[in-house]
């Protein structure tokens, strides 16, 4: 369906999953497919712990907490309230029905949560029937994303400010503490950061196509929502279904996305998928609000495999300079390489130029020659030399212009452009350039990213490659 859409014209936009960060989650990965990625935003909704002693423990959720501001309620590690059948790790990660109601009854339950044996909806569901006053949930993950427990006061914090609460548990006499309701924190830093969620790269299937292809904003992300919601998640008690929620995921990031295709399609209009594509991916963002690279939910320095070409800028894909073409016939020959026969790709694309076939030497290796906006080939002997050919069209308002290149690589891969420099004309707006990836260093085993720069003084062309040691092809 998909590829009909793009024979038709129509930009098909879609999300990486959620199934991240292991690498090789990524899915819709078609080339025909903008596949997106999540991020962060420079919001915050901060819902802090205060302890007994007034130490501020910043956690994060979004919840209507009622109870007063001052620590004054008794404050217990799950473990302590452990009920006389269950076991105490059961209690610790407050499972339903591993404690005891009468010792939690008017307390706030600091609660493990480092399994998927119980959401973290089922253990509140627990703590609050218990007559827990409220839950404090421990996760490094769920801290980077706003969780919801409408009215009843919740927040999650990181491991290392939890061994920080359980020693003020543990050396106090009578530990109290307090849950205030979510404040929003704007001008937050960094941002983006690559939501932990979010599908990883490389592609299981396709190695030699790099996704996912771009990133853009995915978590809590604040969007219009059907009005007659009334469950507990949305609608606070004895109040009207809200018009708006806020939602994490990489199905928030895509159309965040598709706004930018639309908006760039509606001033080019007959500029095919793969050069709005294109634009997308040539003119994104690489940097956060720190001026710094982008960066993992970890803090580690964000790769093509997290981000794709990086974060989309909203409106620099509407003057990208050049871009890299696709016909959709061209996408049949992908078929091919990947191993589909002449009657299947008939059977998928519904019809075929006169005299097609497949290429007798297809192989999946040959996937990276598709002119695609990113670059990946696979390493799989010691000794290494692949070429590539991408073409690329002058769309800029010069038709007279010369672009001159640049590449960054890592240490140990020689790569060479040629030519190194690109003169359009006004009878001339496609050229043809060639990529050769050598390693100098037979001892290079790890998976290698850089970047191809084309820029002629008023646009910058970046393009991301990666050169894979084919360890976890398929």
């Amino acid at each position: 369906g998909a590829f009909h859409a793009v024979q038709k014209g129509i930009t098909v936009v879609c999300s990486a999953g959620n199934d991240g960060p292991s690498p090789q989650t990524v899915v819709n990965v078609a080339p025909w497919i903008l596949t997106v990625a999540a991020t962060t935003i420079d919001r915050d909704l901060e819902s802090d712990l205060v302890l007994g002693d007034n130490k501020v423990i910043k956690g994060e959720s979004i919840n209507f907490s009622d109870l007063r501001k001052s620590p004054e309620y008794p404050l217990i590690d799950g473990a302590s309230a452990k009920a006389s059948s269950a076991r105490e790790d059961d209690a610790r990660k407050c499972y339903p029905d591993s404690m005891d109601k009468e010792r939690i009854q008017g307390k706030i339950v600091l609660c493990q949560h480092n399994d998927t044996a119980f959401t973290m909806t089922e253990k509140l569901i627990g703590v609050k029937t218990g007559g827990g006053a409220g839950v404090v949930f421990v996760n490094d993950k769920a801290r980077l994303v706003a969780s919801k427990s409408g009215s009843f006061p919740m927040t999650v914090i990181g491991t290392n400010d939890a061994a920080q609460v359980l020693q003020y548990i543990n050396l106090t006499r009578n530990p109290t503490a307090t849950i205030l309701p979510t404040e929003t924190v704007t001008n937050y830093k960094p941002a983006p950061t690559v939501a932990y969620f979010s599908a990883r790269g490389p592609s299981y299937s396709t190695p030699n196509l790099l996704k996912p292809d771009i990133a853009a904003p995915g978590v809590d992300i604040l969007a219009a929502w059907i009005a007659n919601d009334t469950t507990g998640d949305t609608a606070l008690e004895g109040q009207h279904p809200p018009s708006f929620n806020i939602i994490s995921g990489t199905s928030m990031s895509c159309p965040h996305v598709a706004g930018v295709v639309a908006t760039i399609k509606s001033q080019n209009p007959t500029w095919s998928p793969s050069a709005i594509m294109s634009a997308i991916m040539t003119t994104a963002i690489q940097t956060n609000n720190l001026k710094e690279p982008i960066t993992t939910h970890s803090g580690a320095v964000a790769t093509p495999y997290d981000i794709g070409a990086g974060e989309v800028s909203p409106t620099g894909g509407l003057q990208p300079g050049l871009v890299y073409e696709i016909d959709p016939a061209d996408y049949l020959l992908f078929l091919c390489y990947y191993g589909y026969n002449t009657t299947d790709i008939k059977l998928i694309s519904g019809q075929l130029k006169p005299g097609f076939s497949c290429p007798e030497n297809s192989s999946t290796d040959m996937i990276s020659n598709i002119n695609y906006p990113s670059i990946a080939v696979s390493k799989n002997a010691t000794e290494f030399s692949v070429t590539v050919t991408r073409t690329v069209t002058n769309v800029g308002s010069d038709e007279e212009t010369t672009y001159t290149v640049t590449v960054d690589a890592p240490k140990g891969l020689k790569v060479t452009v040629v030519p190194d420099a690109l003169k359009f004309t006004g009878s001339t707006n496609r050229l043809i350039y060639q990529v050769t990836f050598l390693y100098s260093s037979p001892s290079f085993k790890e998976d290698a990213f850089g970047t191809i720069t084309w820029t002629n003084g008023k646009h910058k062309v970046r393009t991301p490659f990666v050169v894979s040691s084919n360890l976890r092809g398929p």
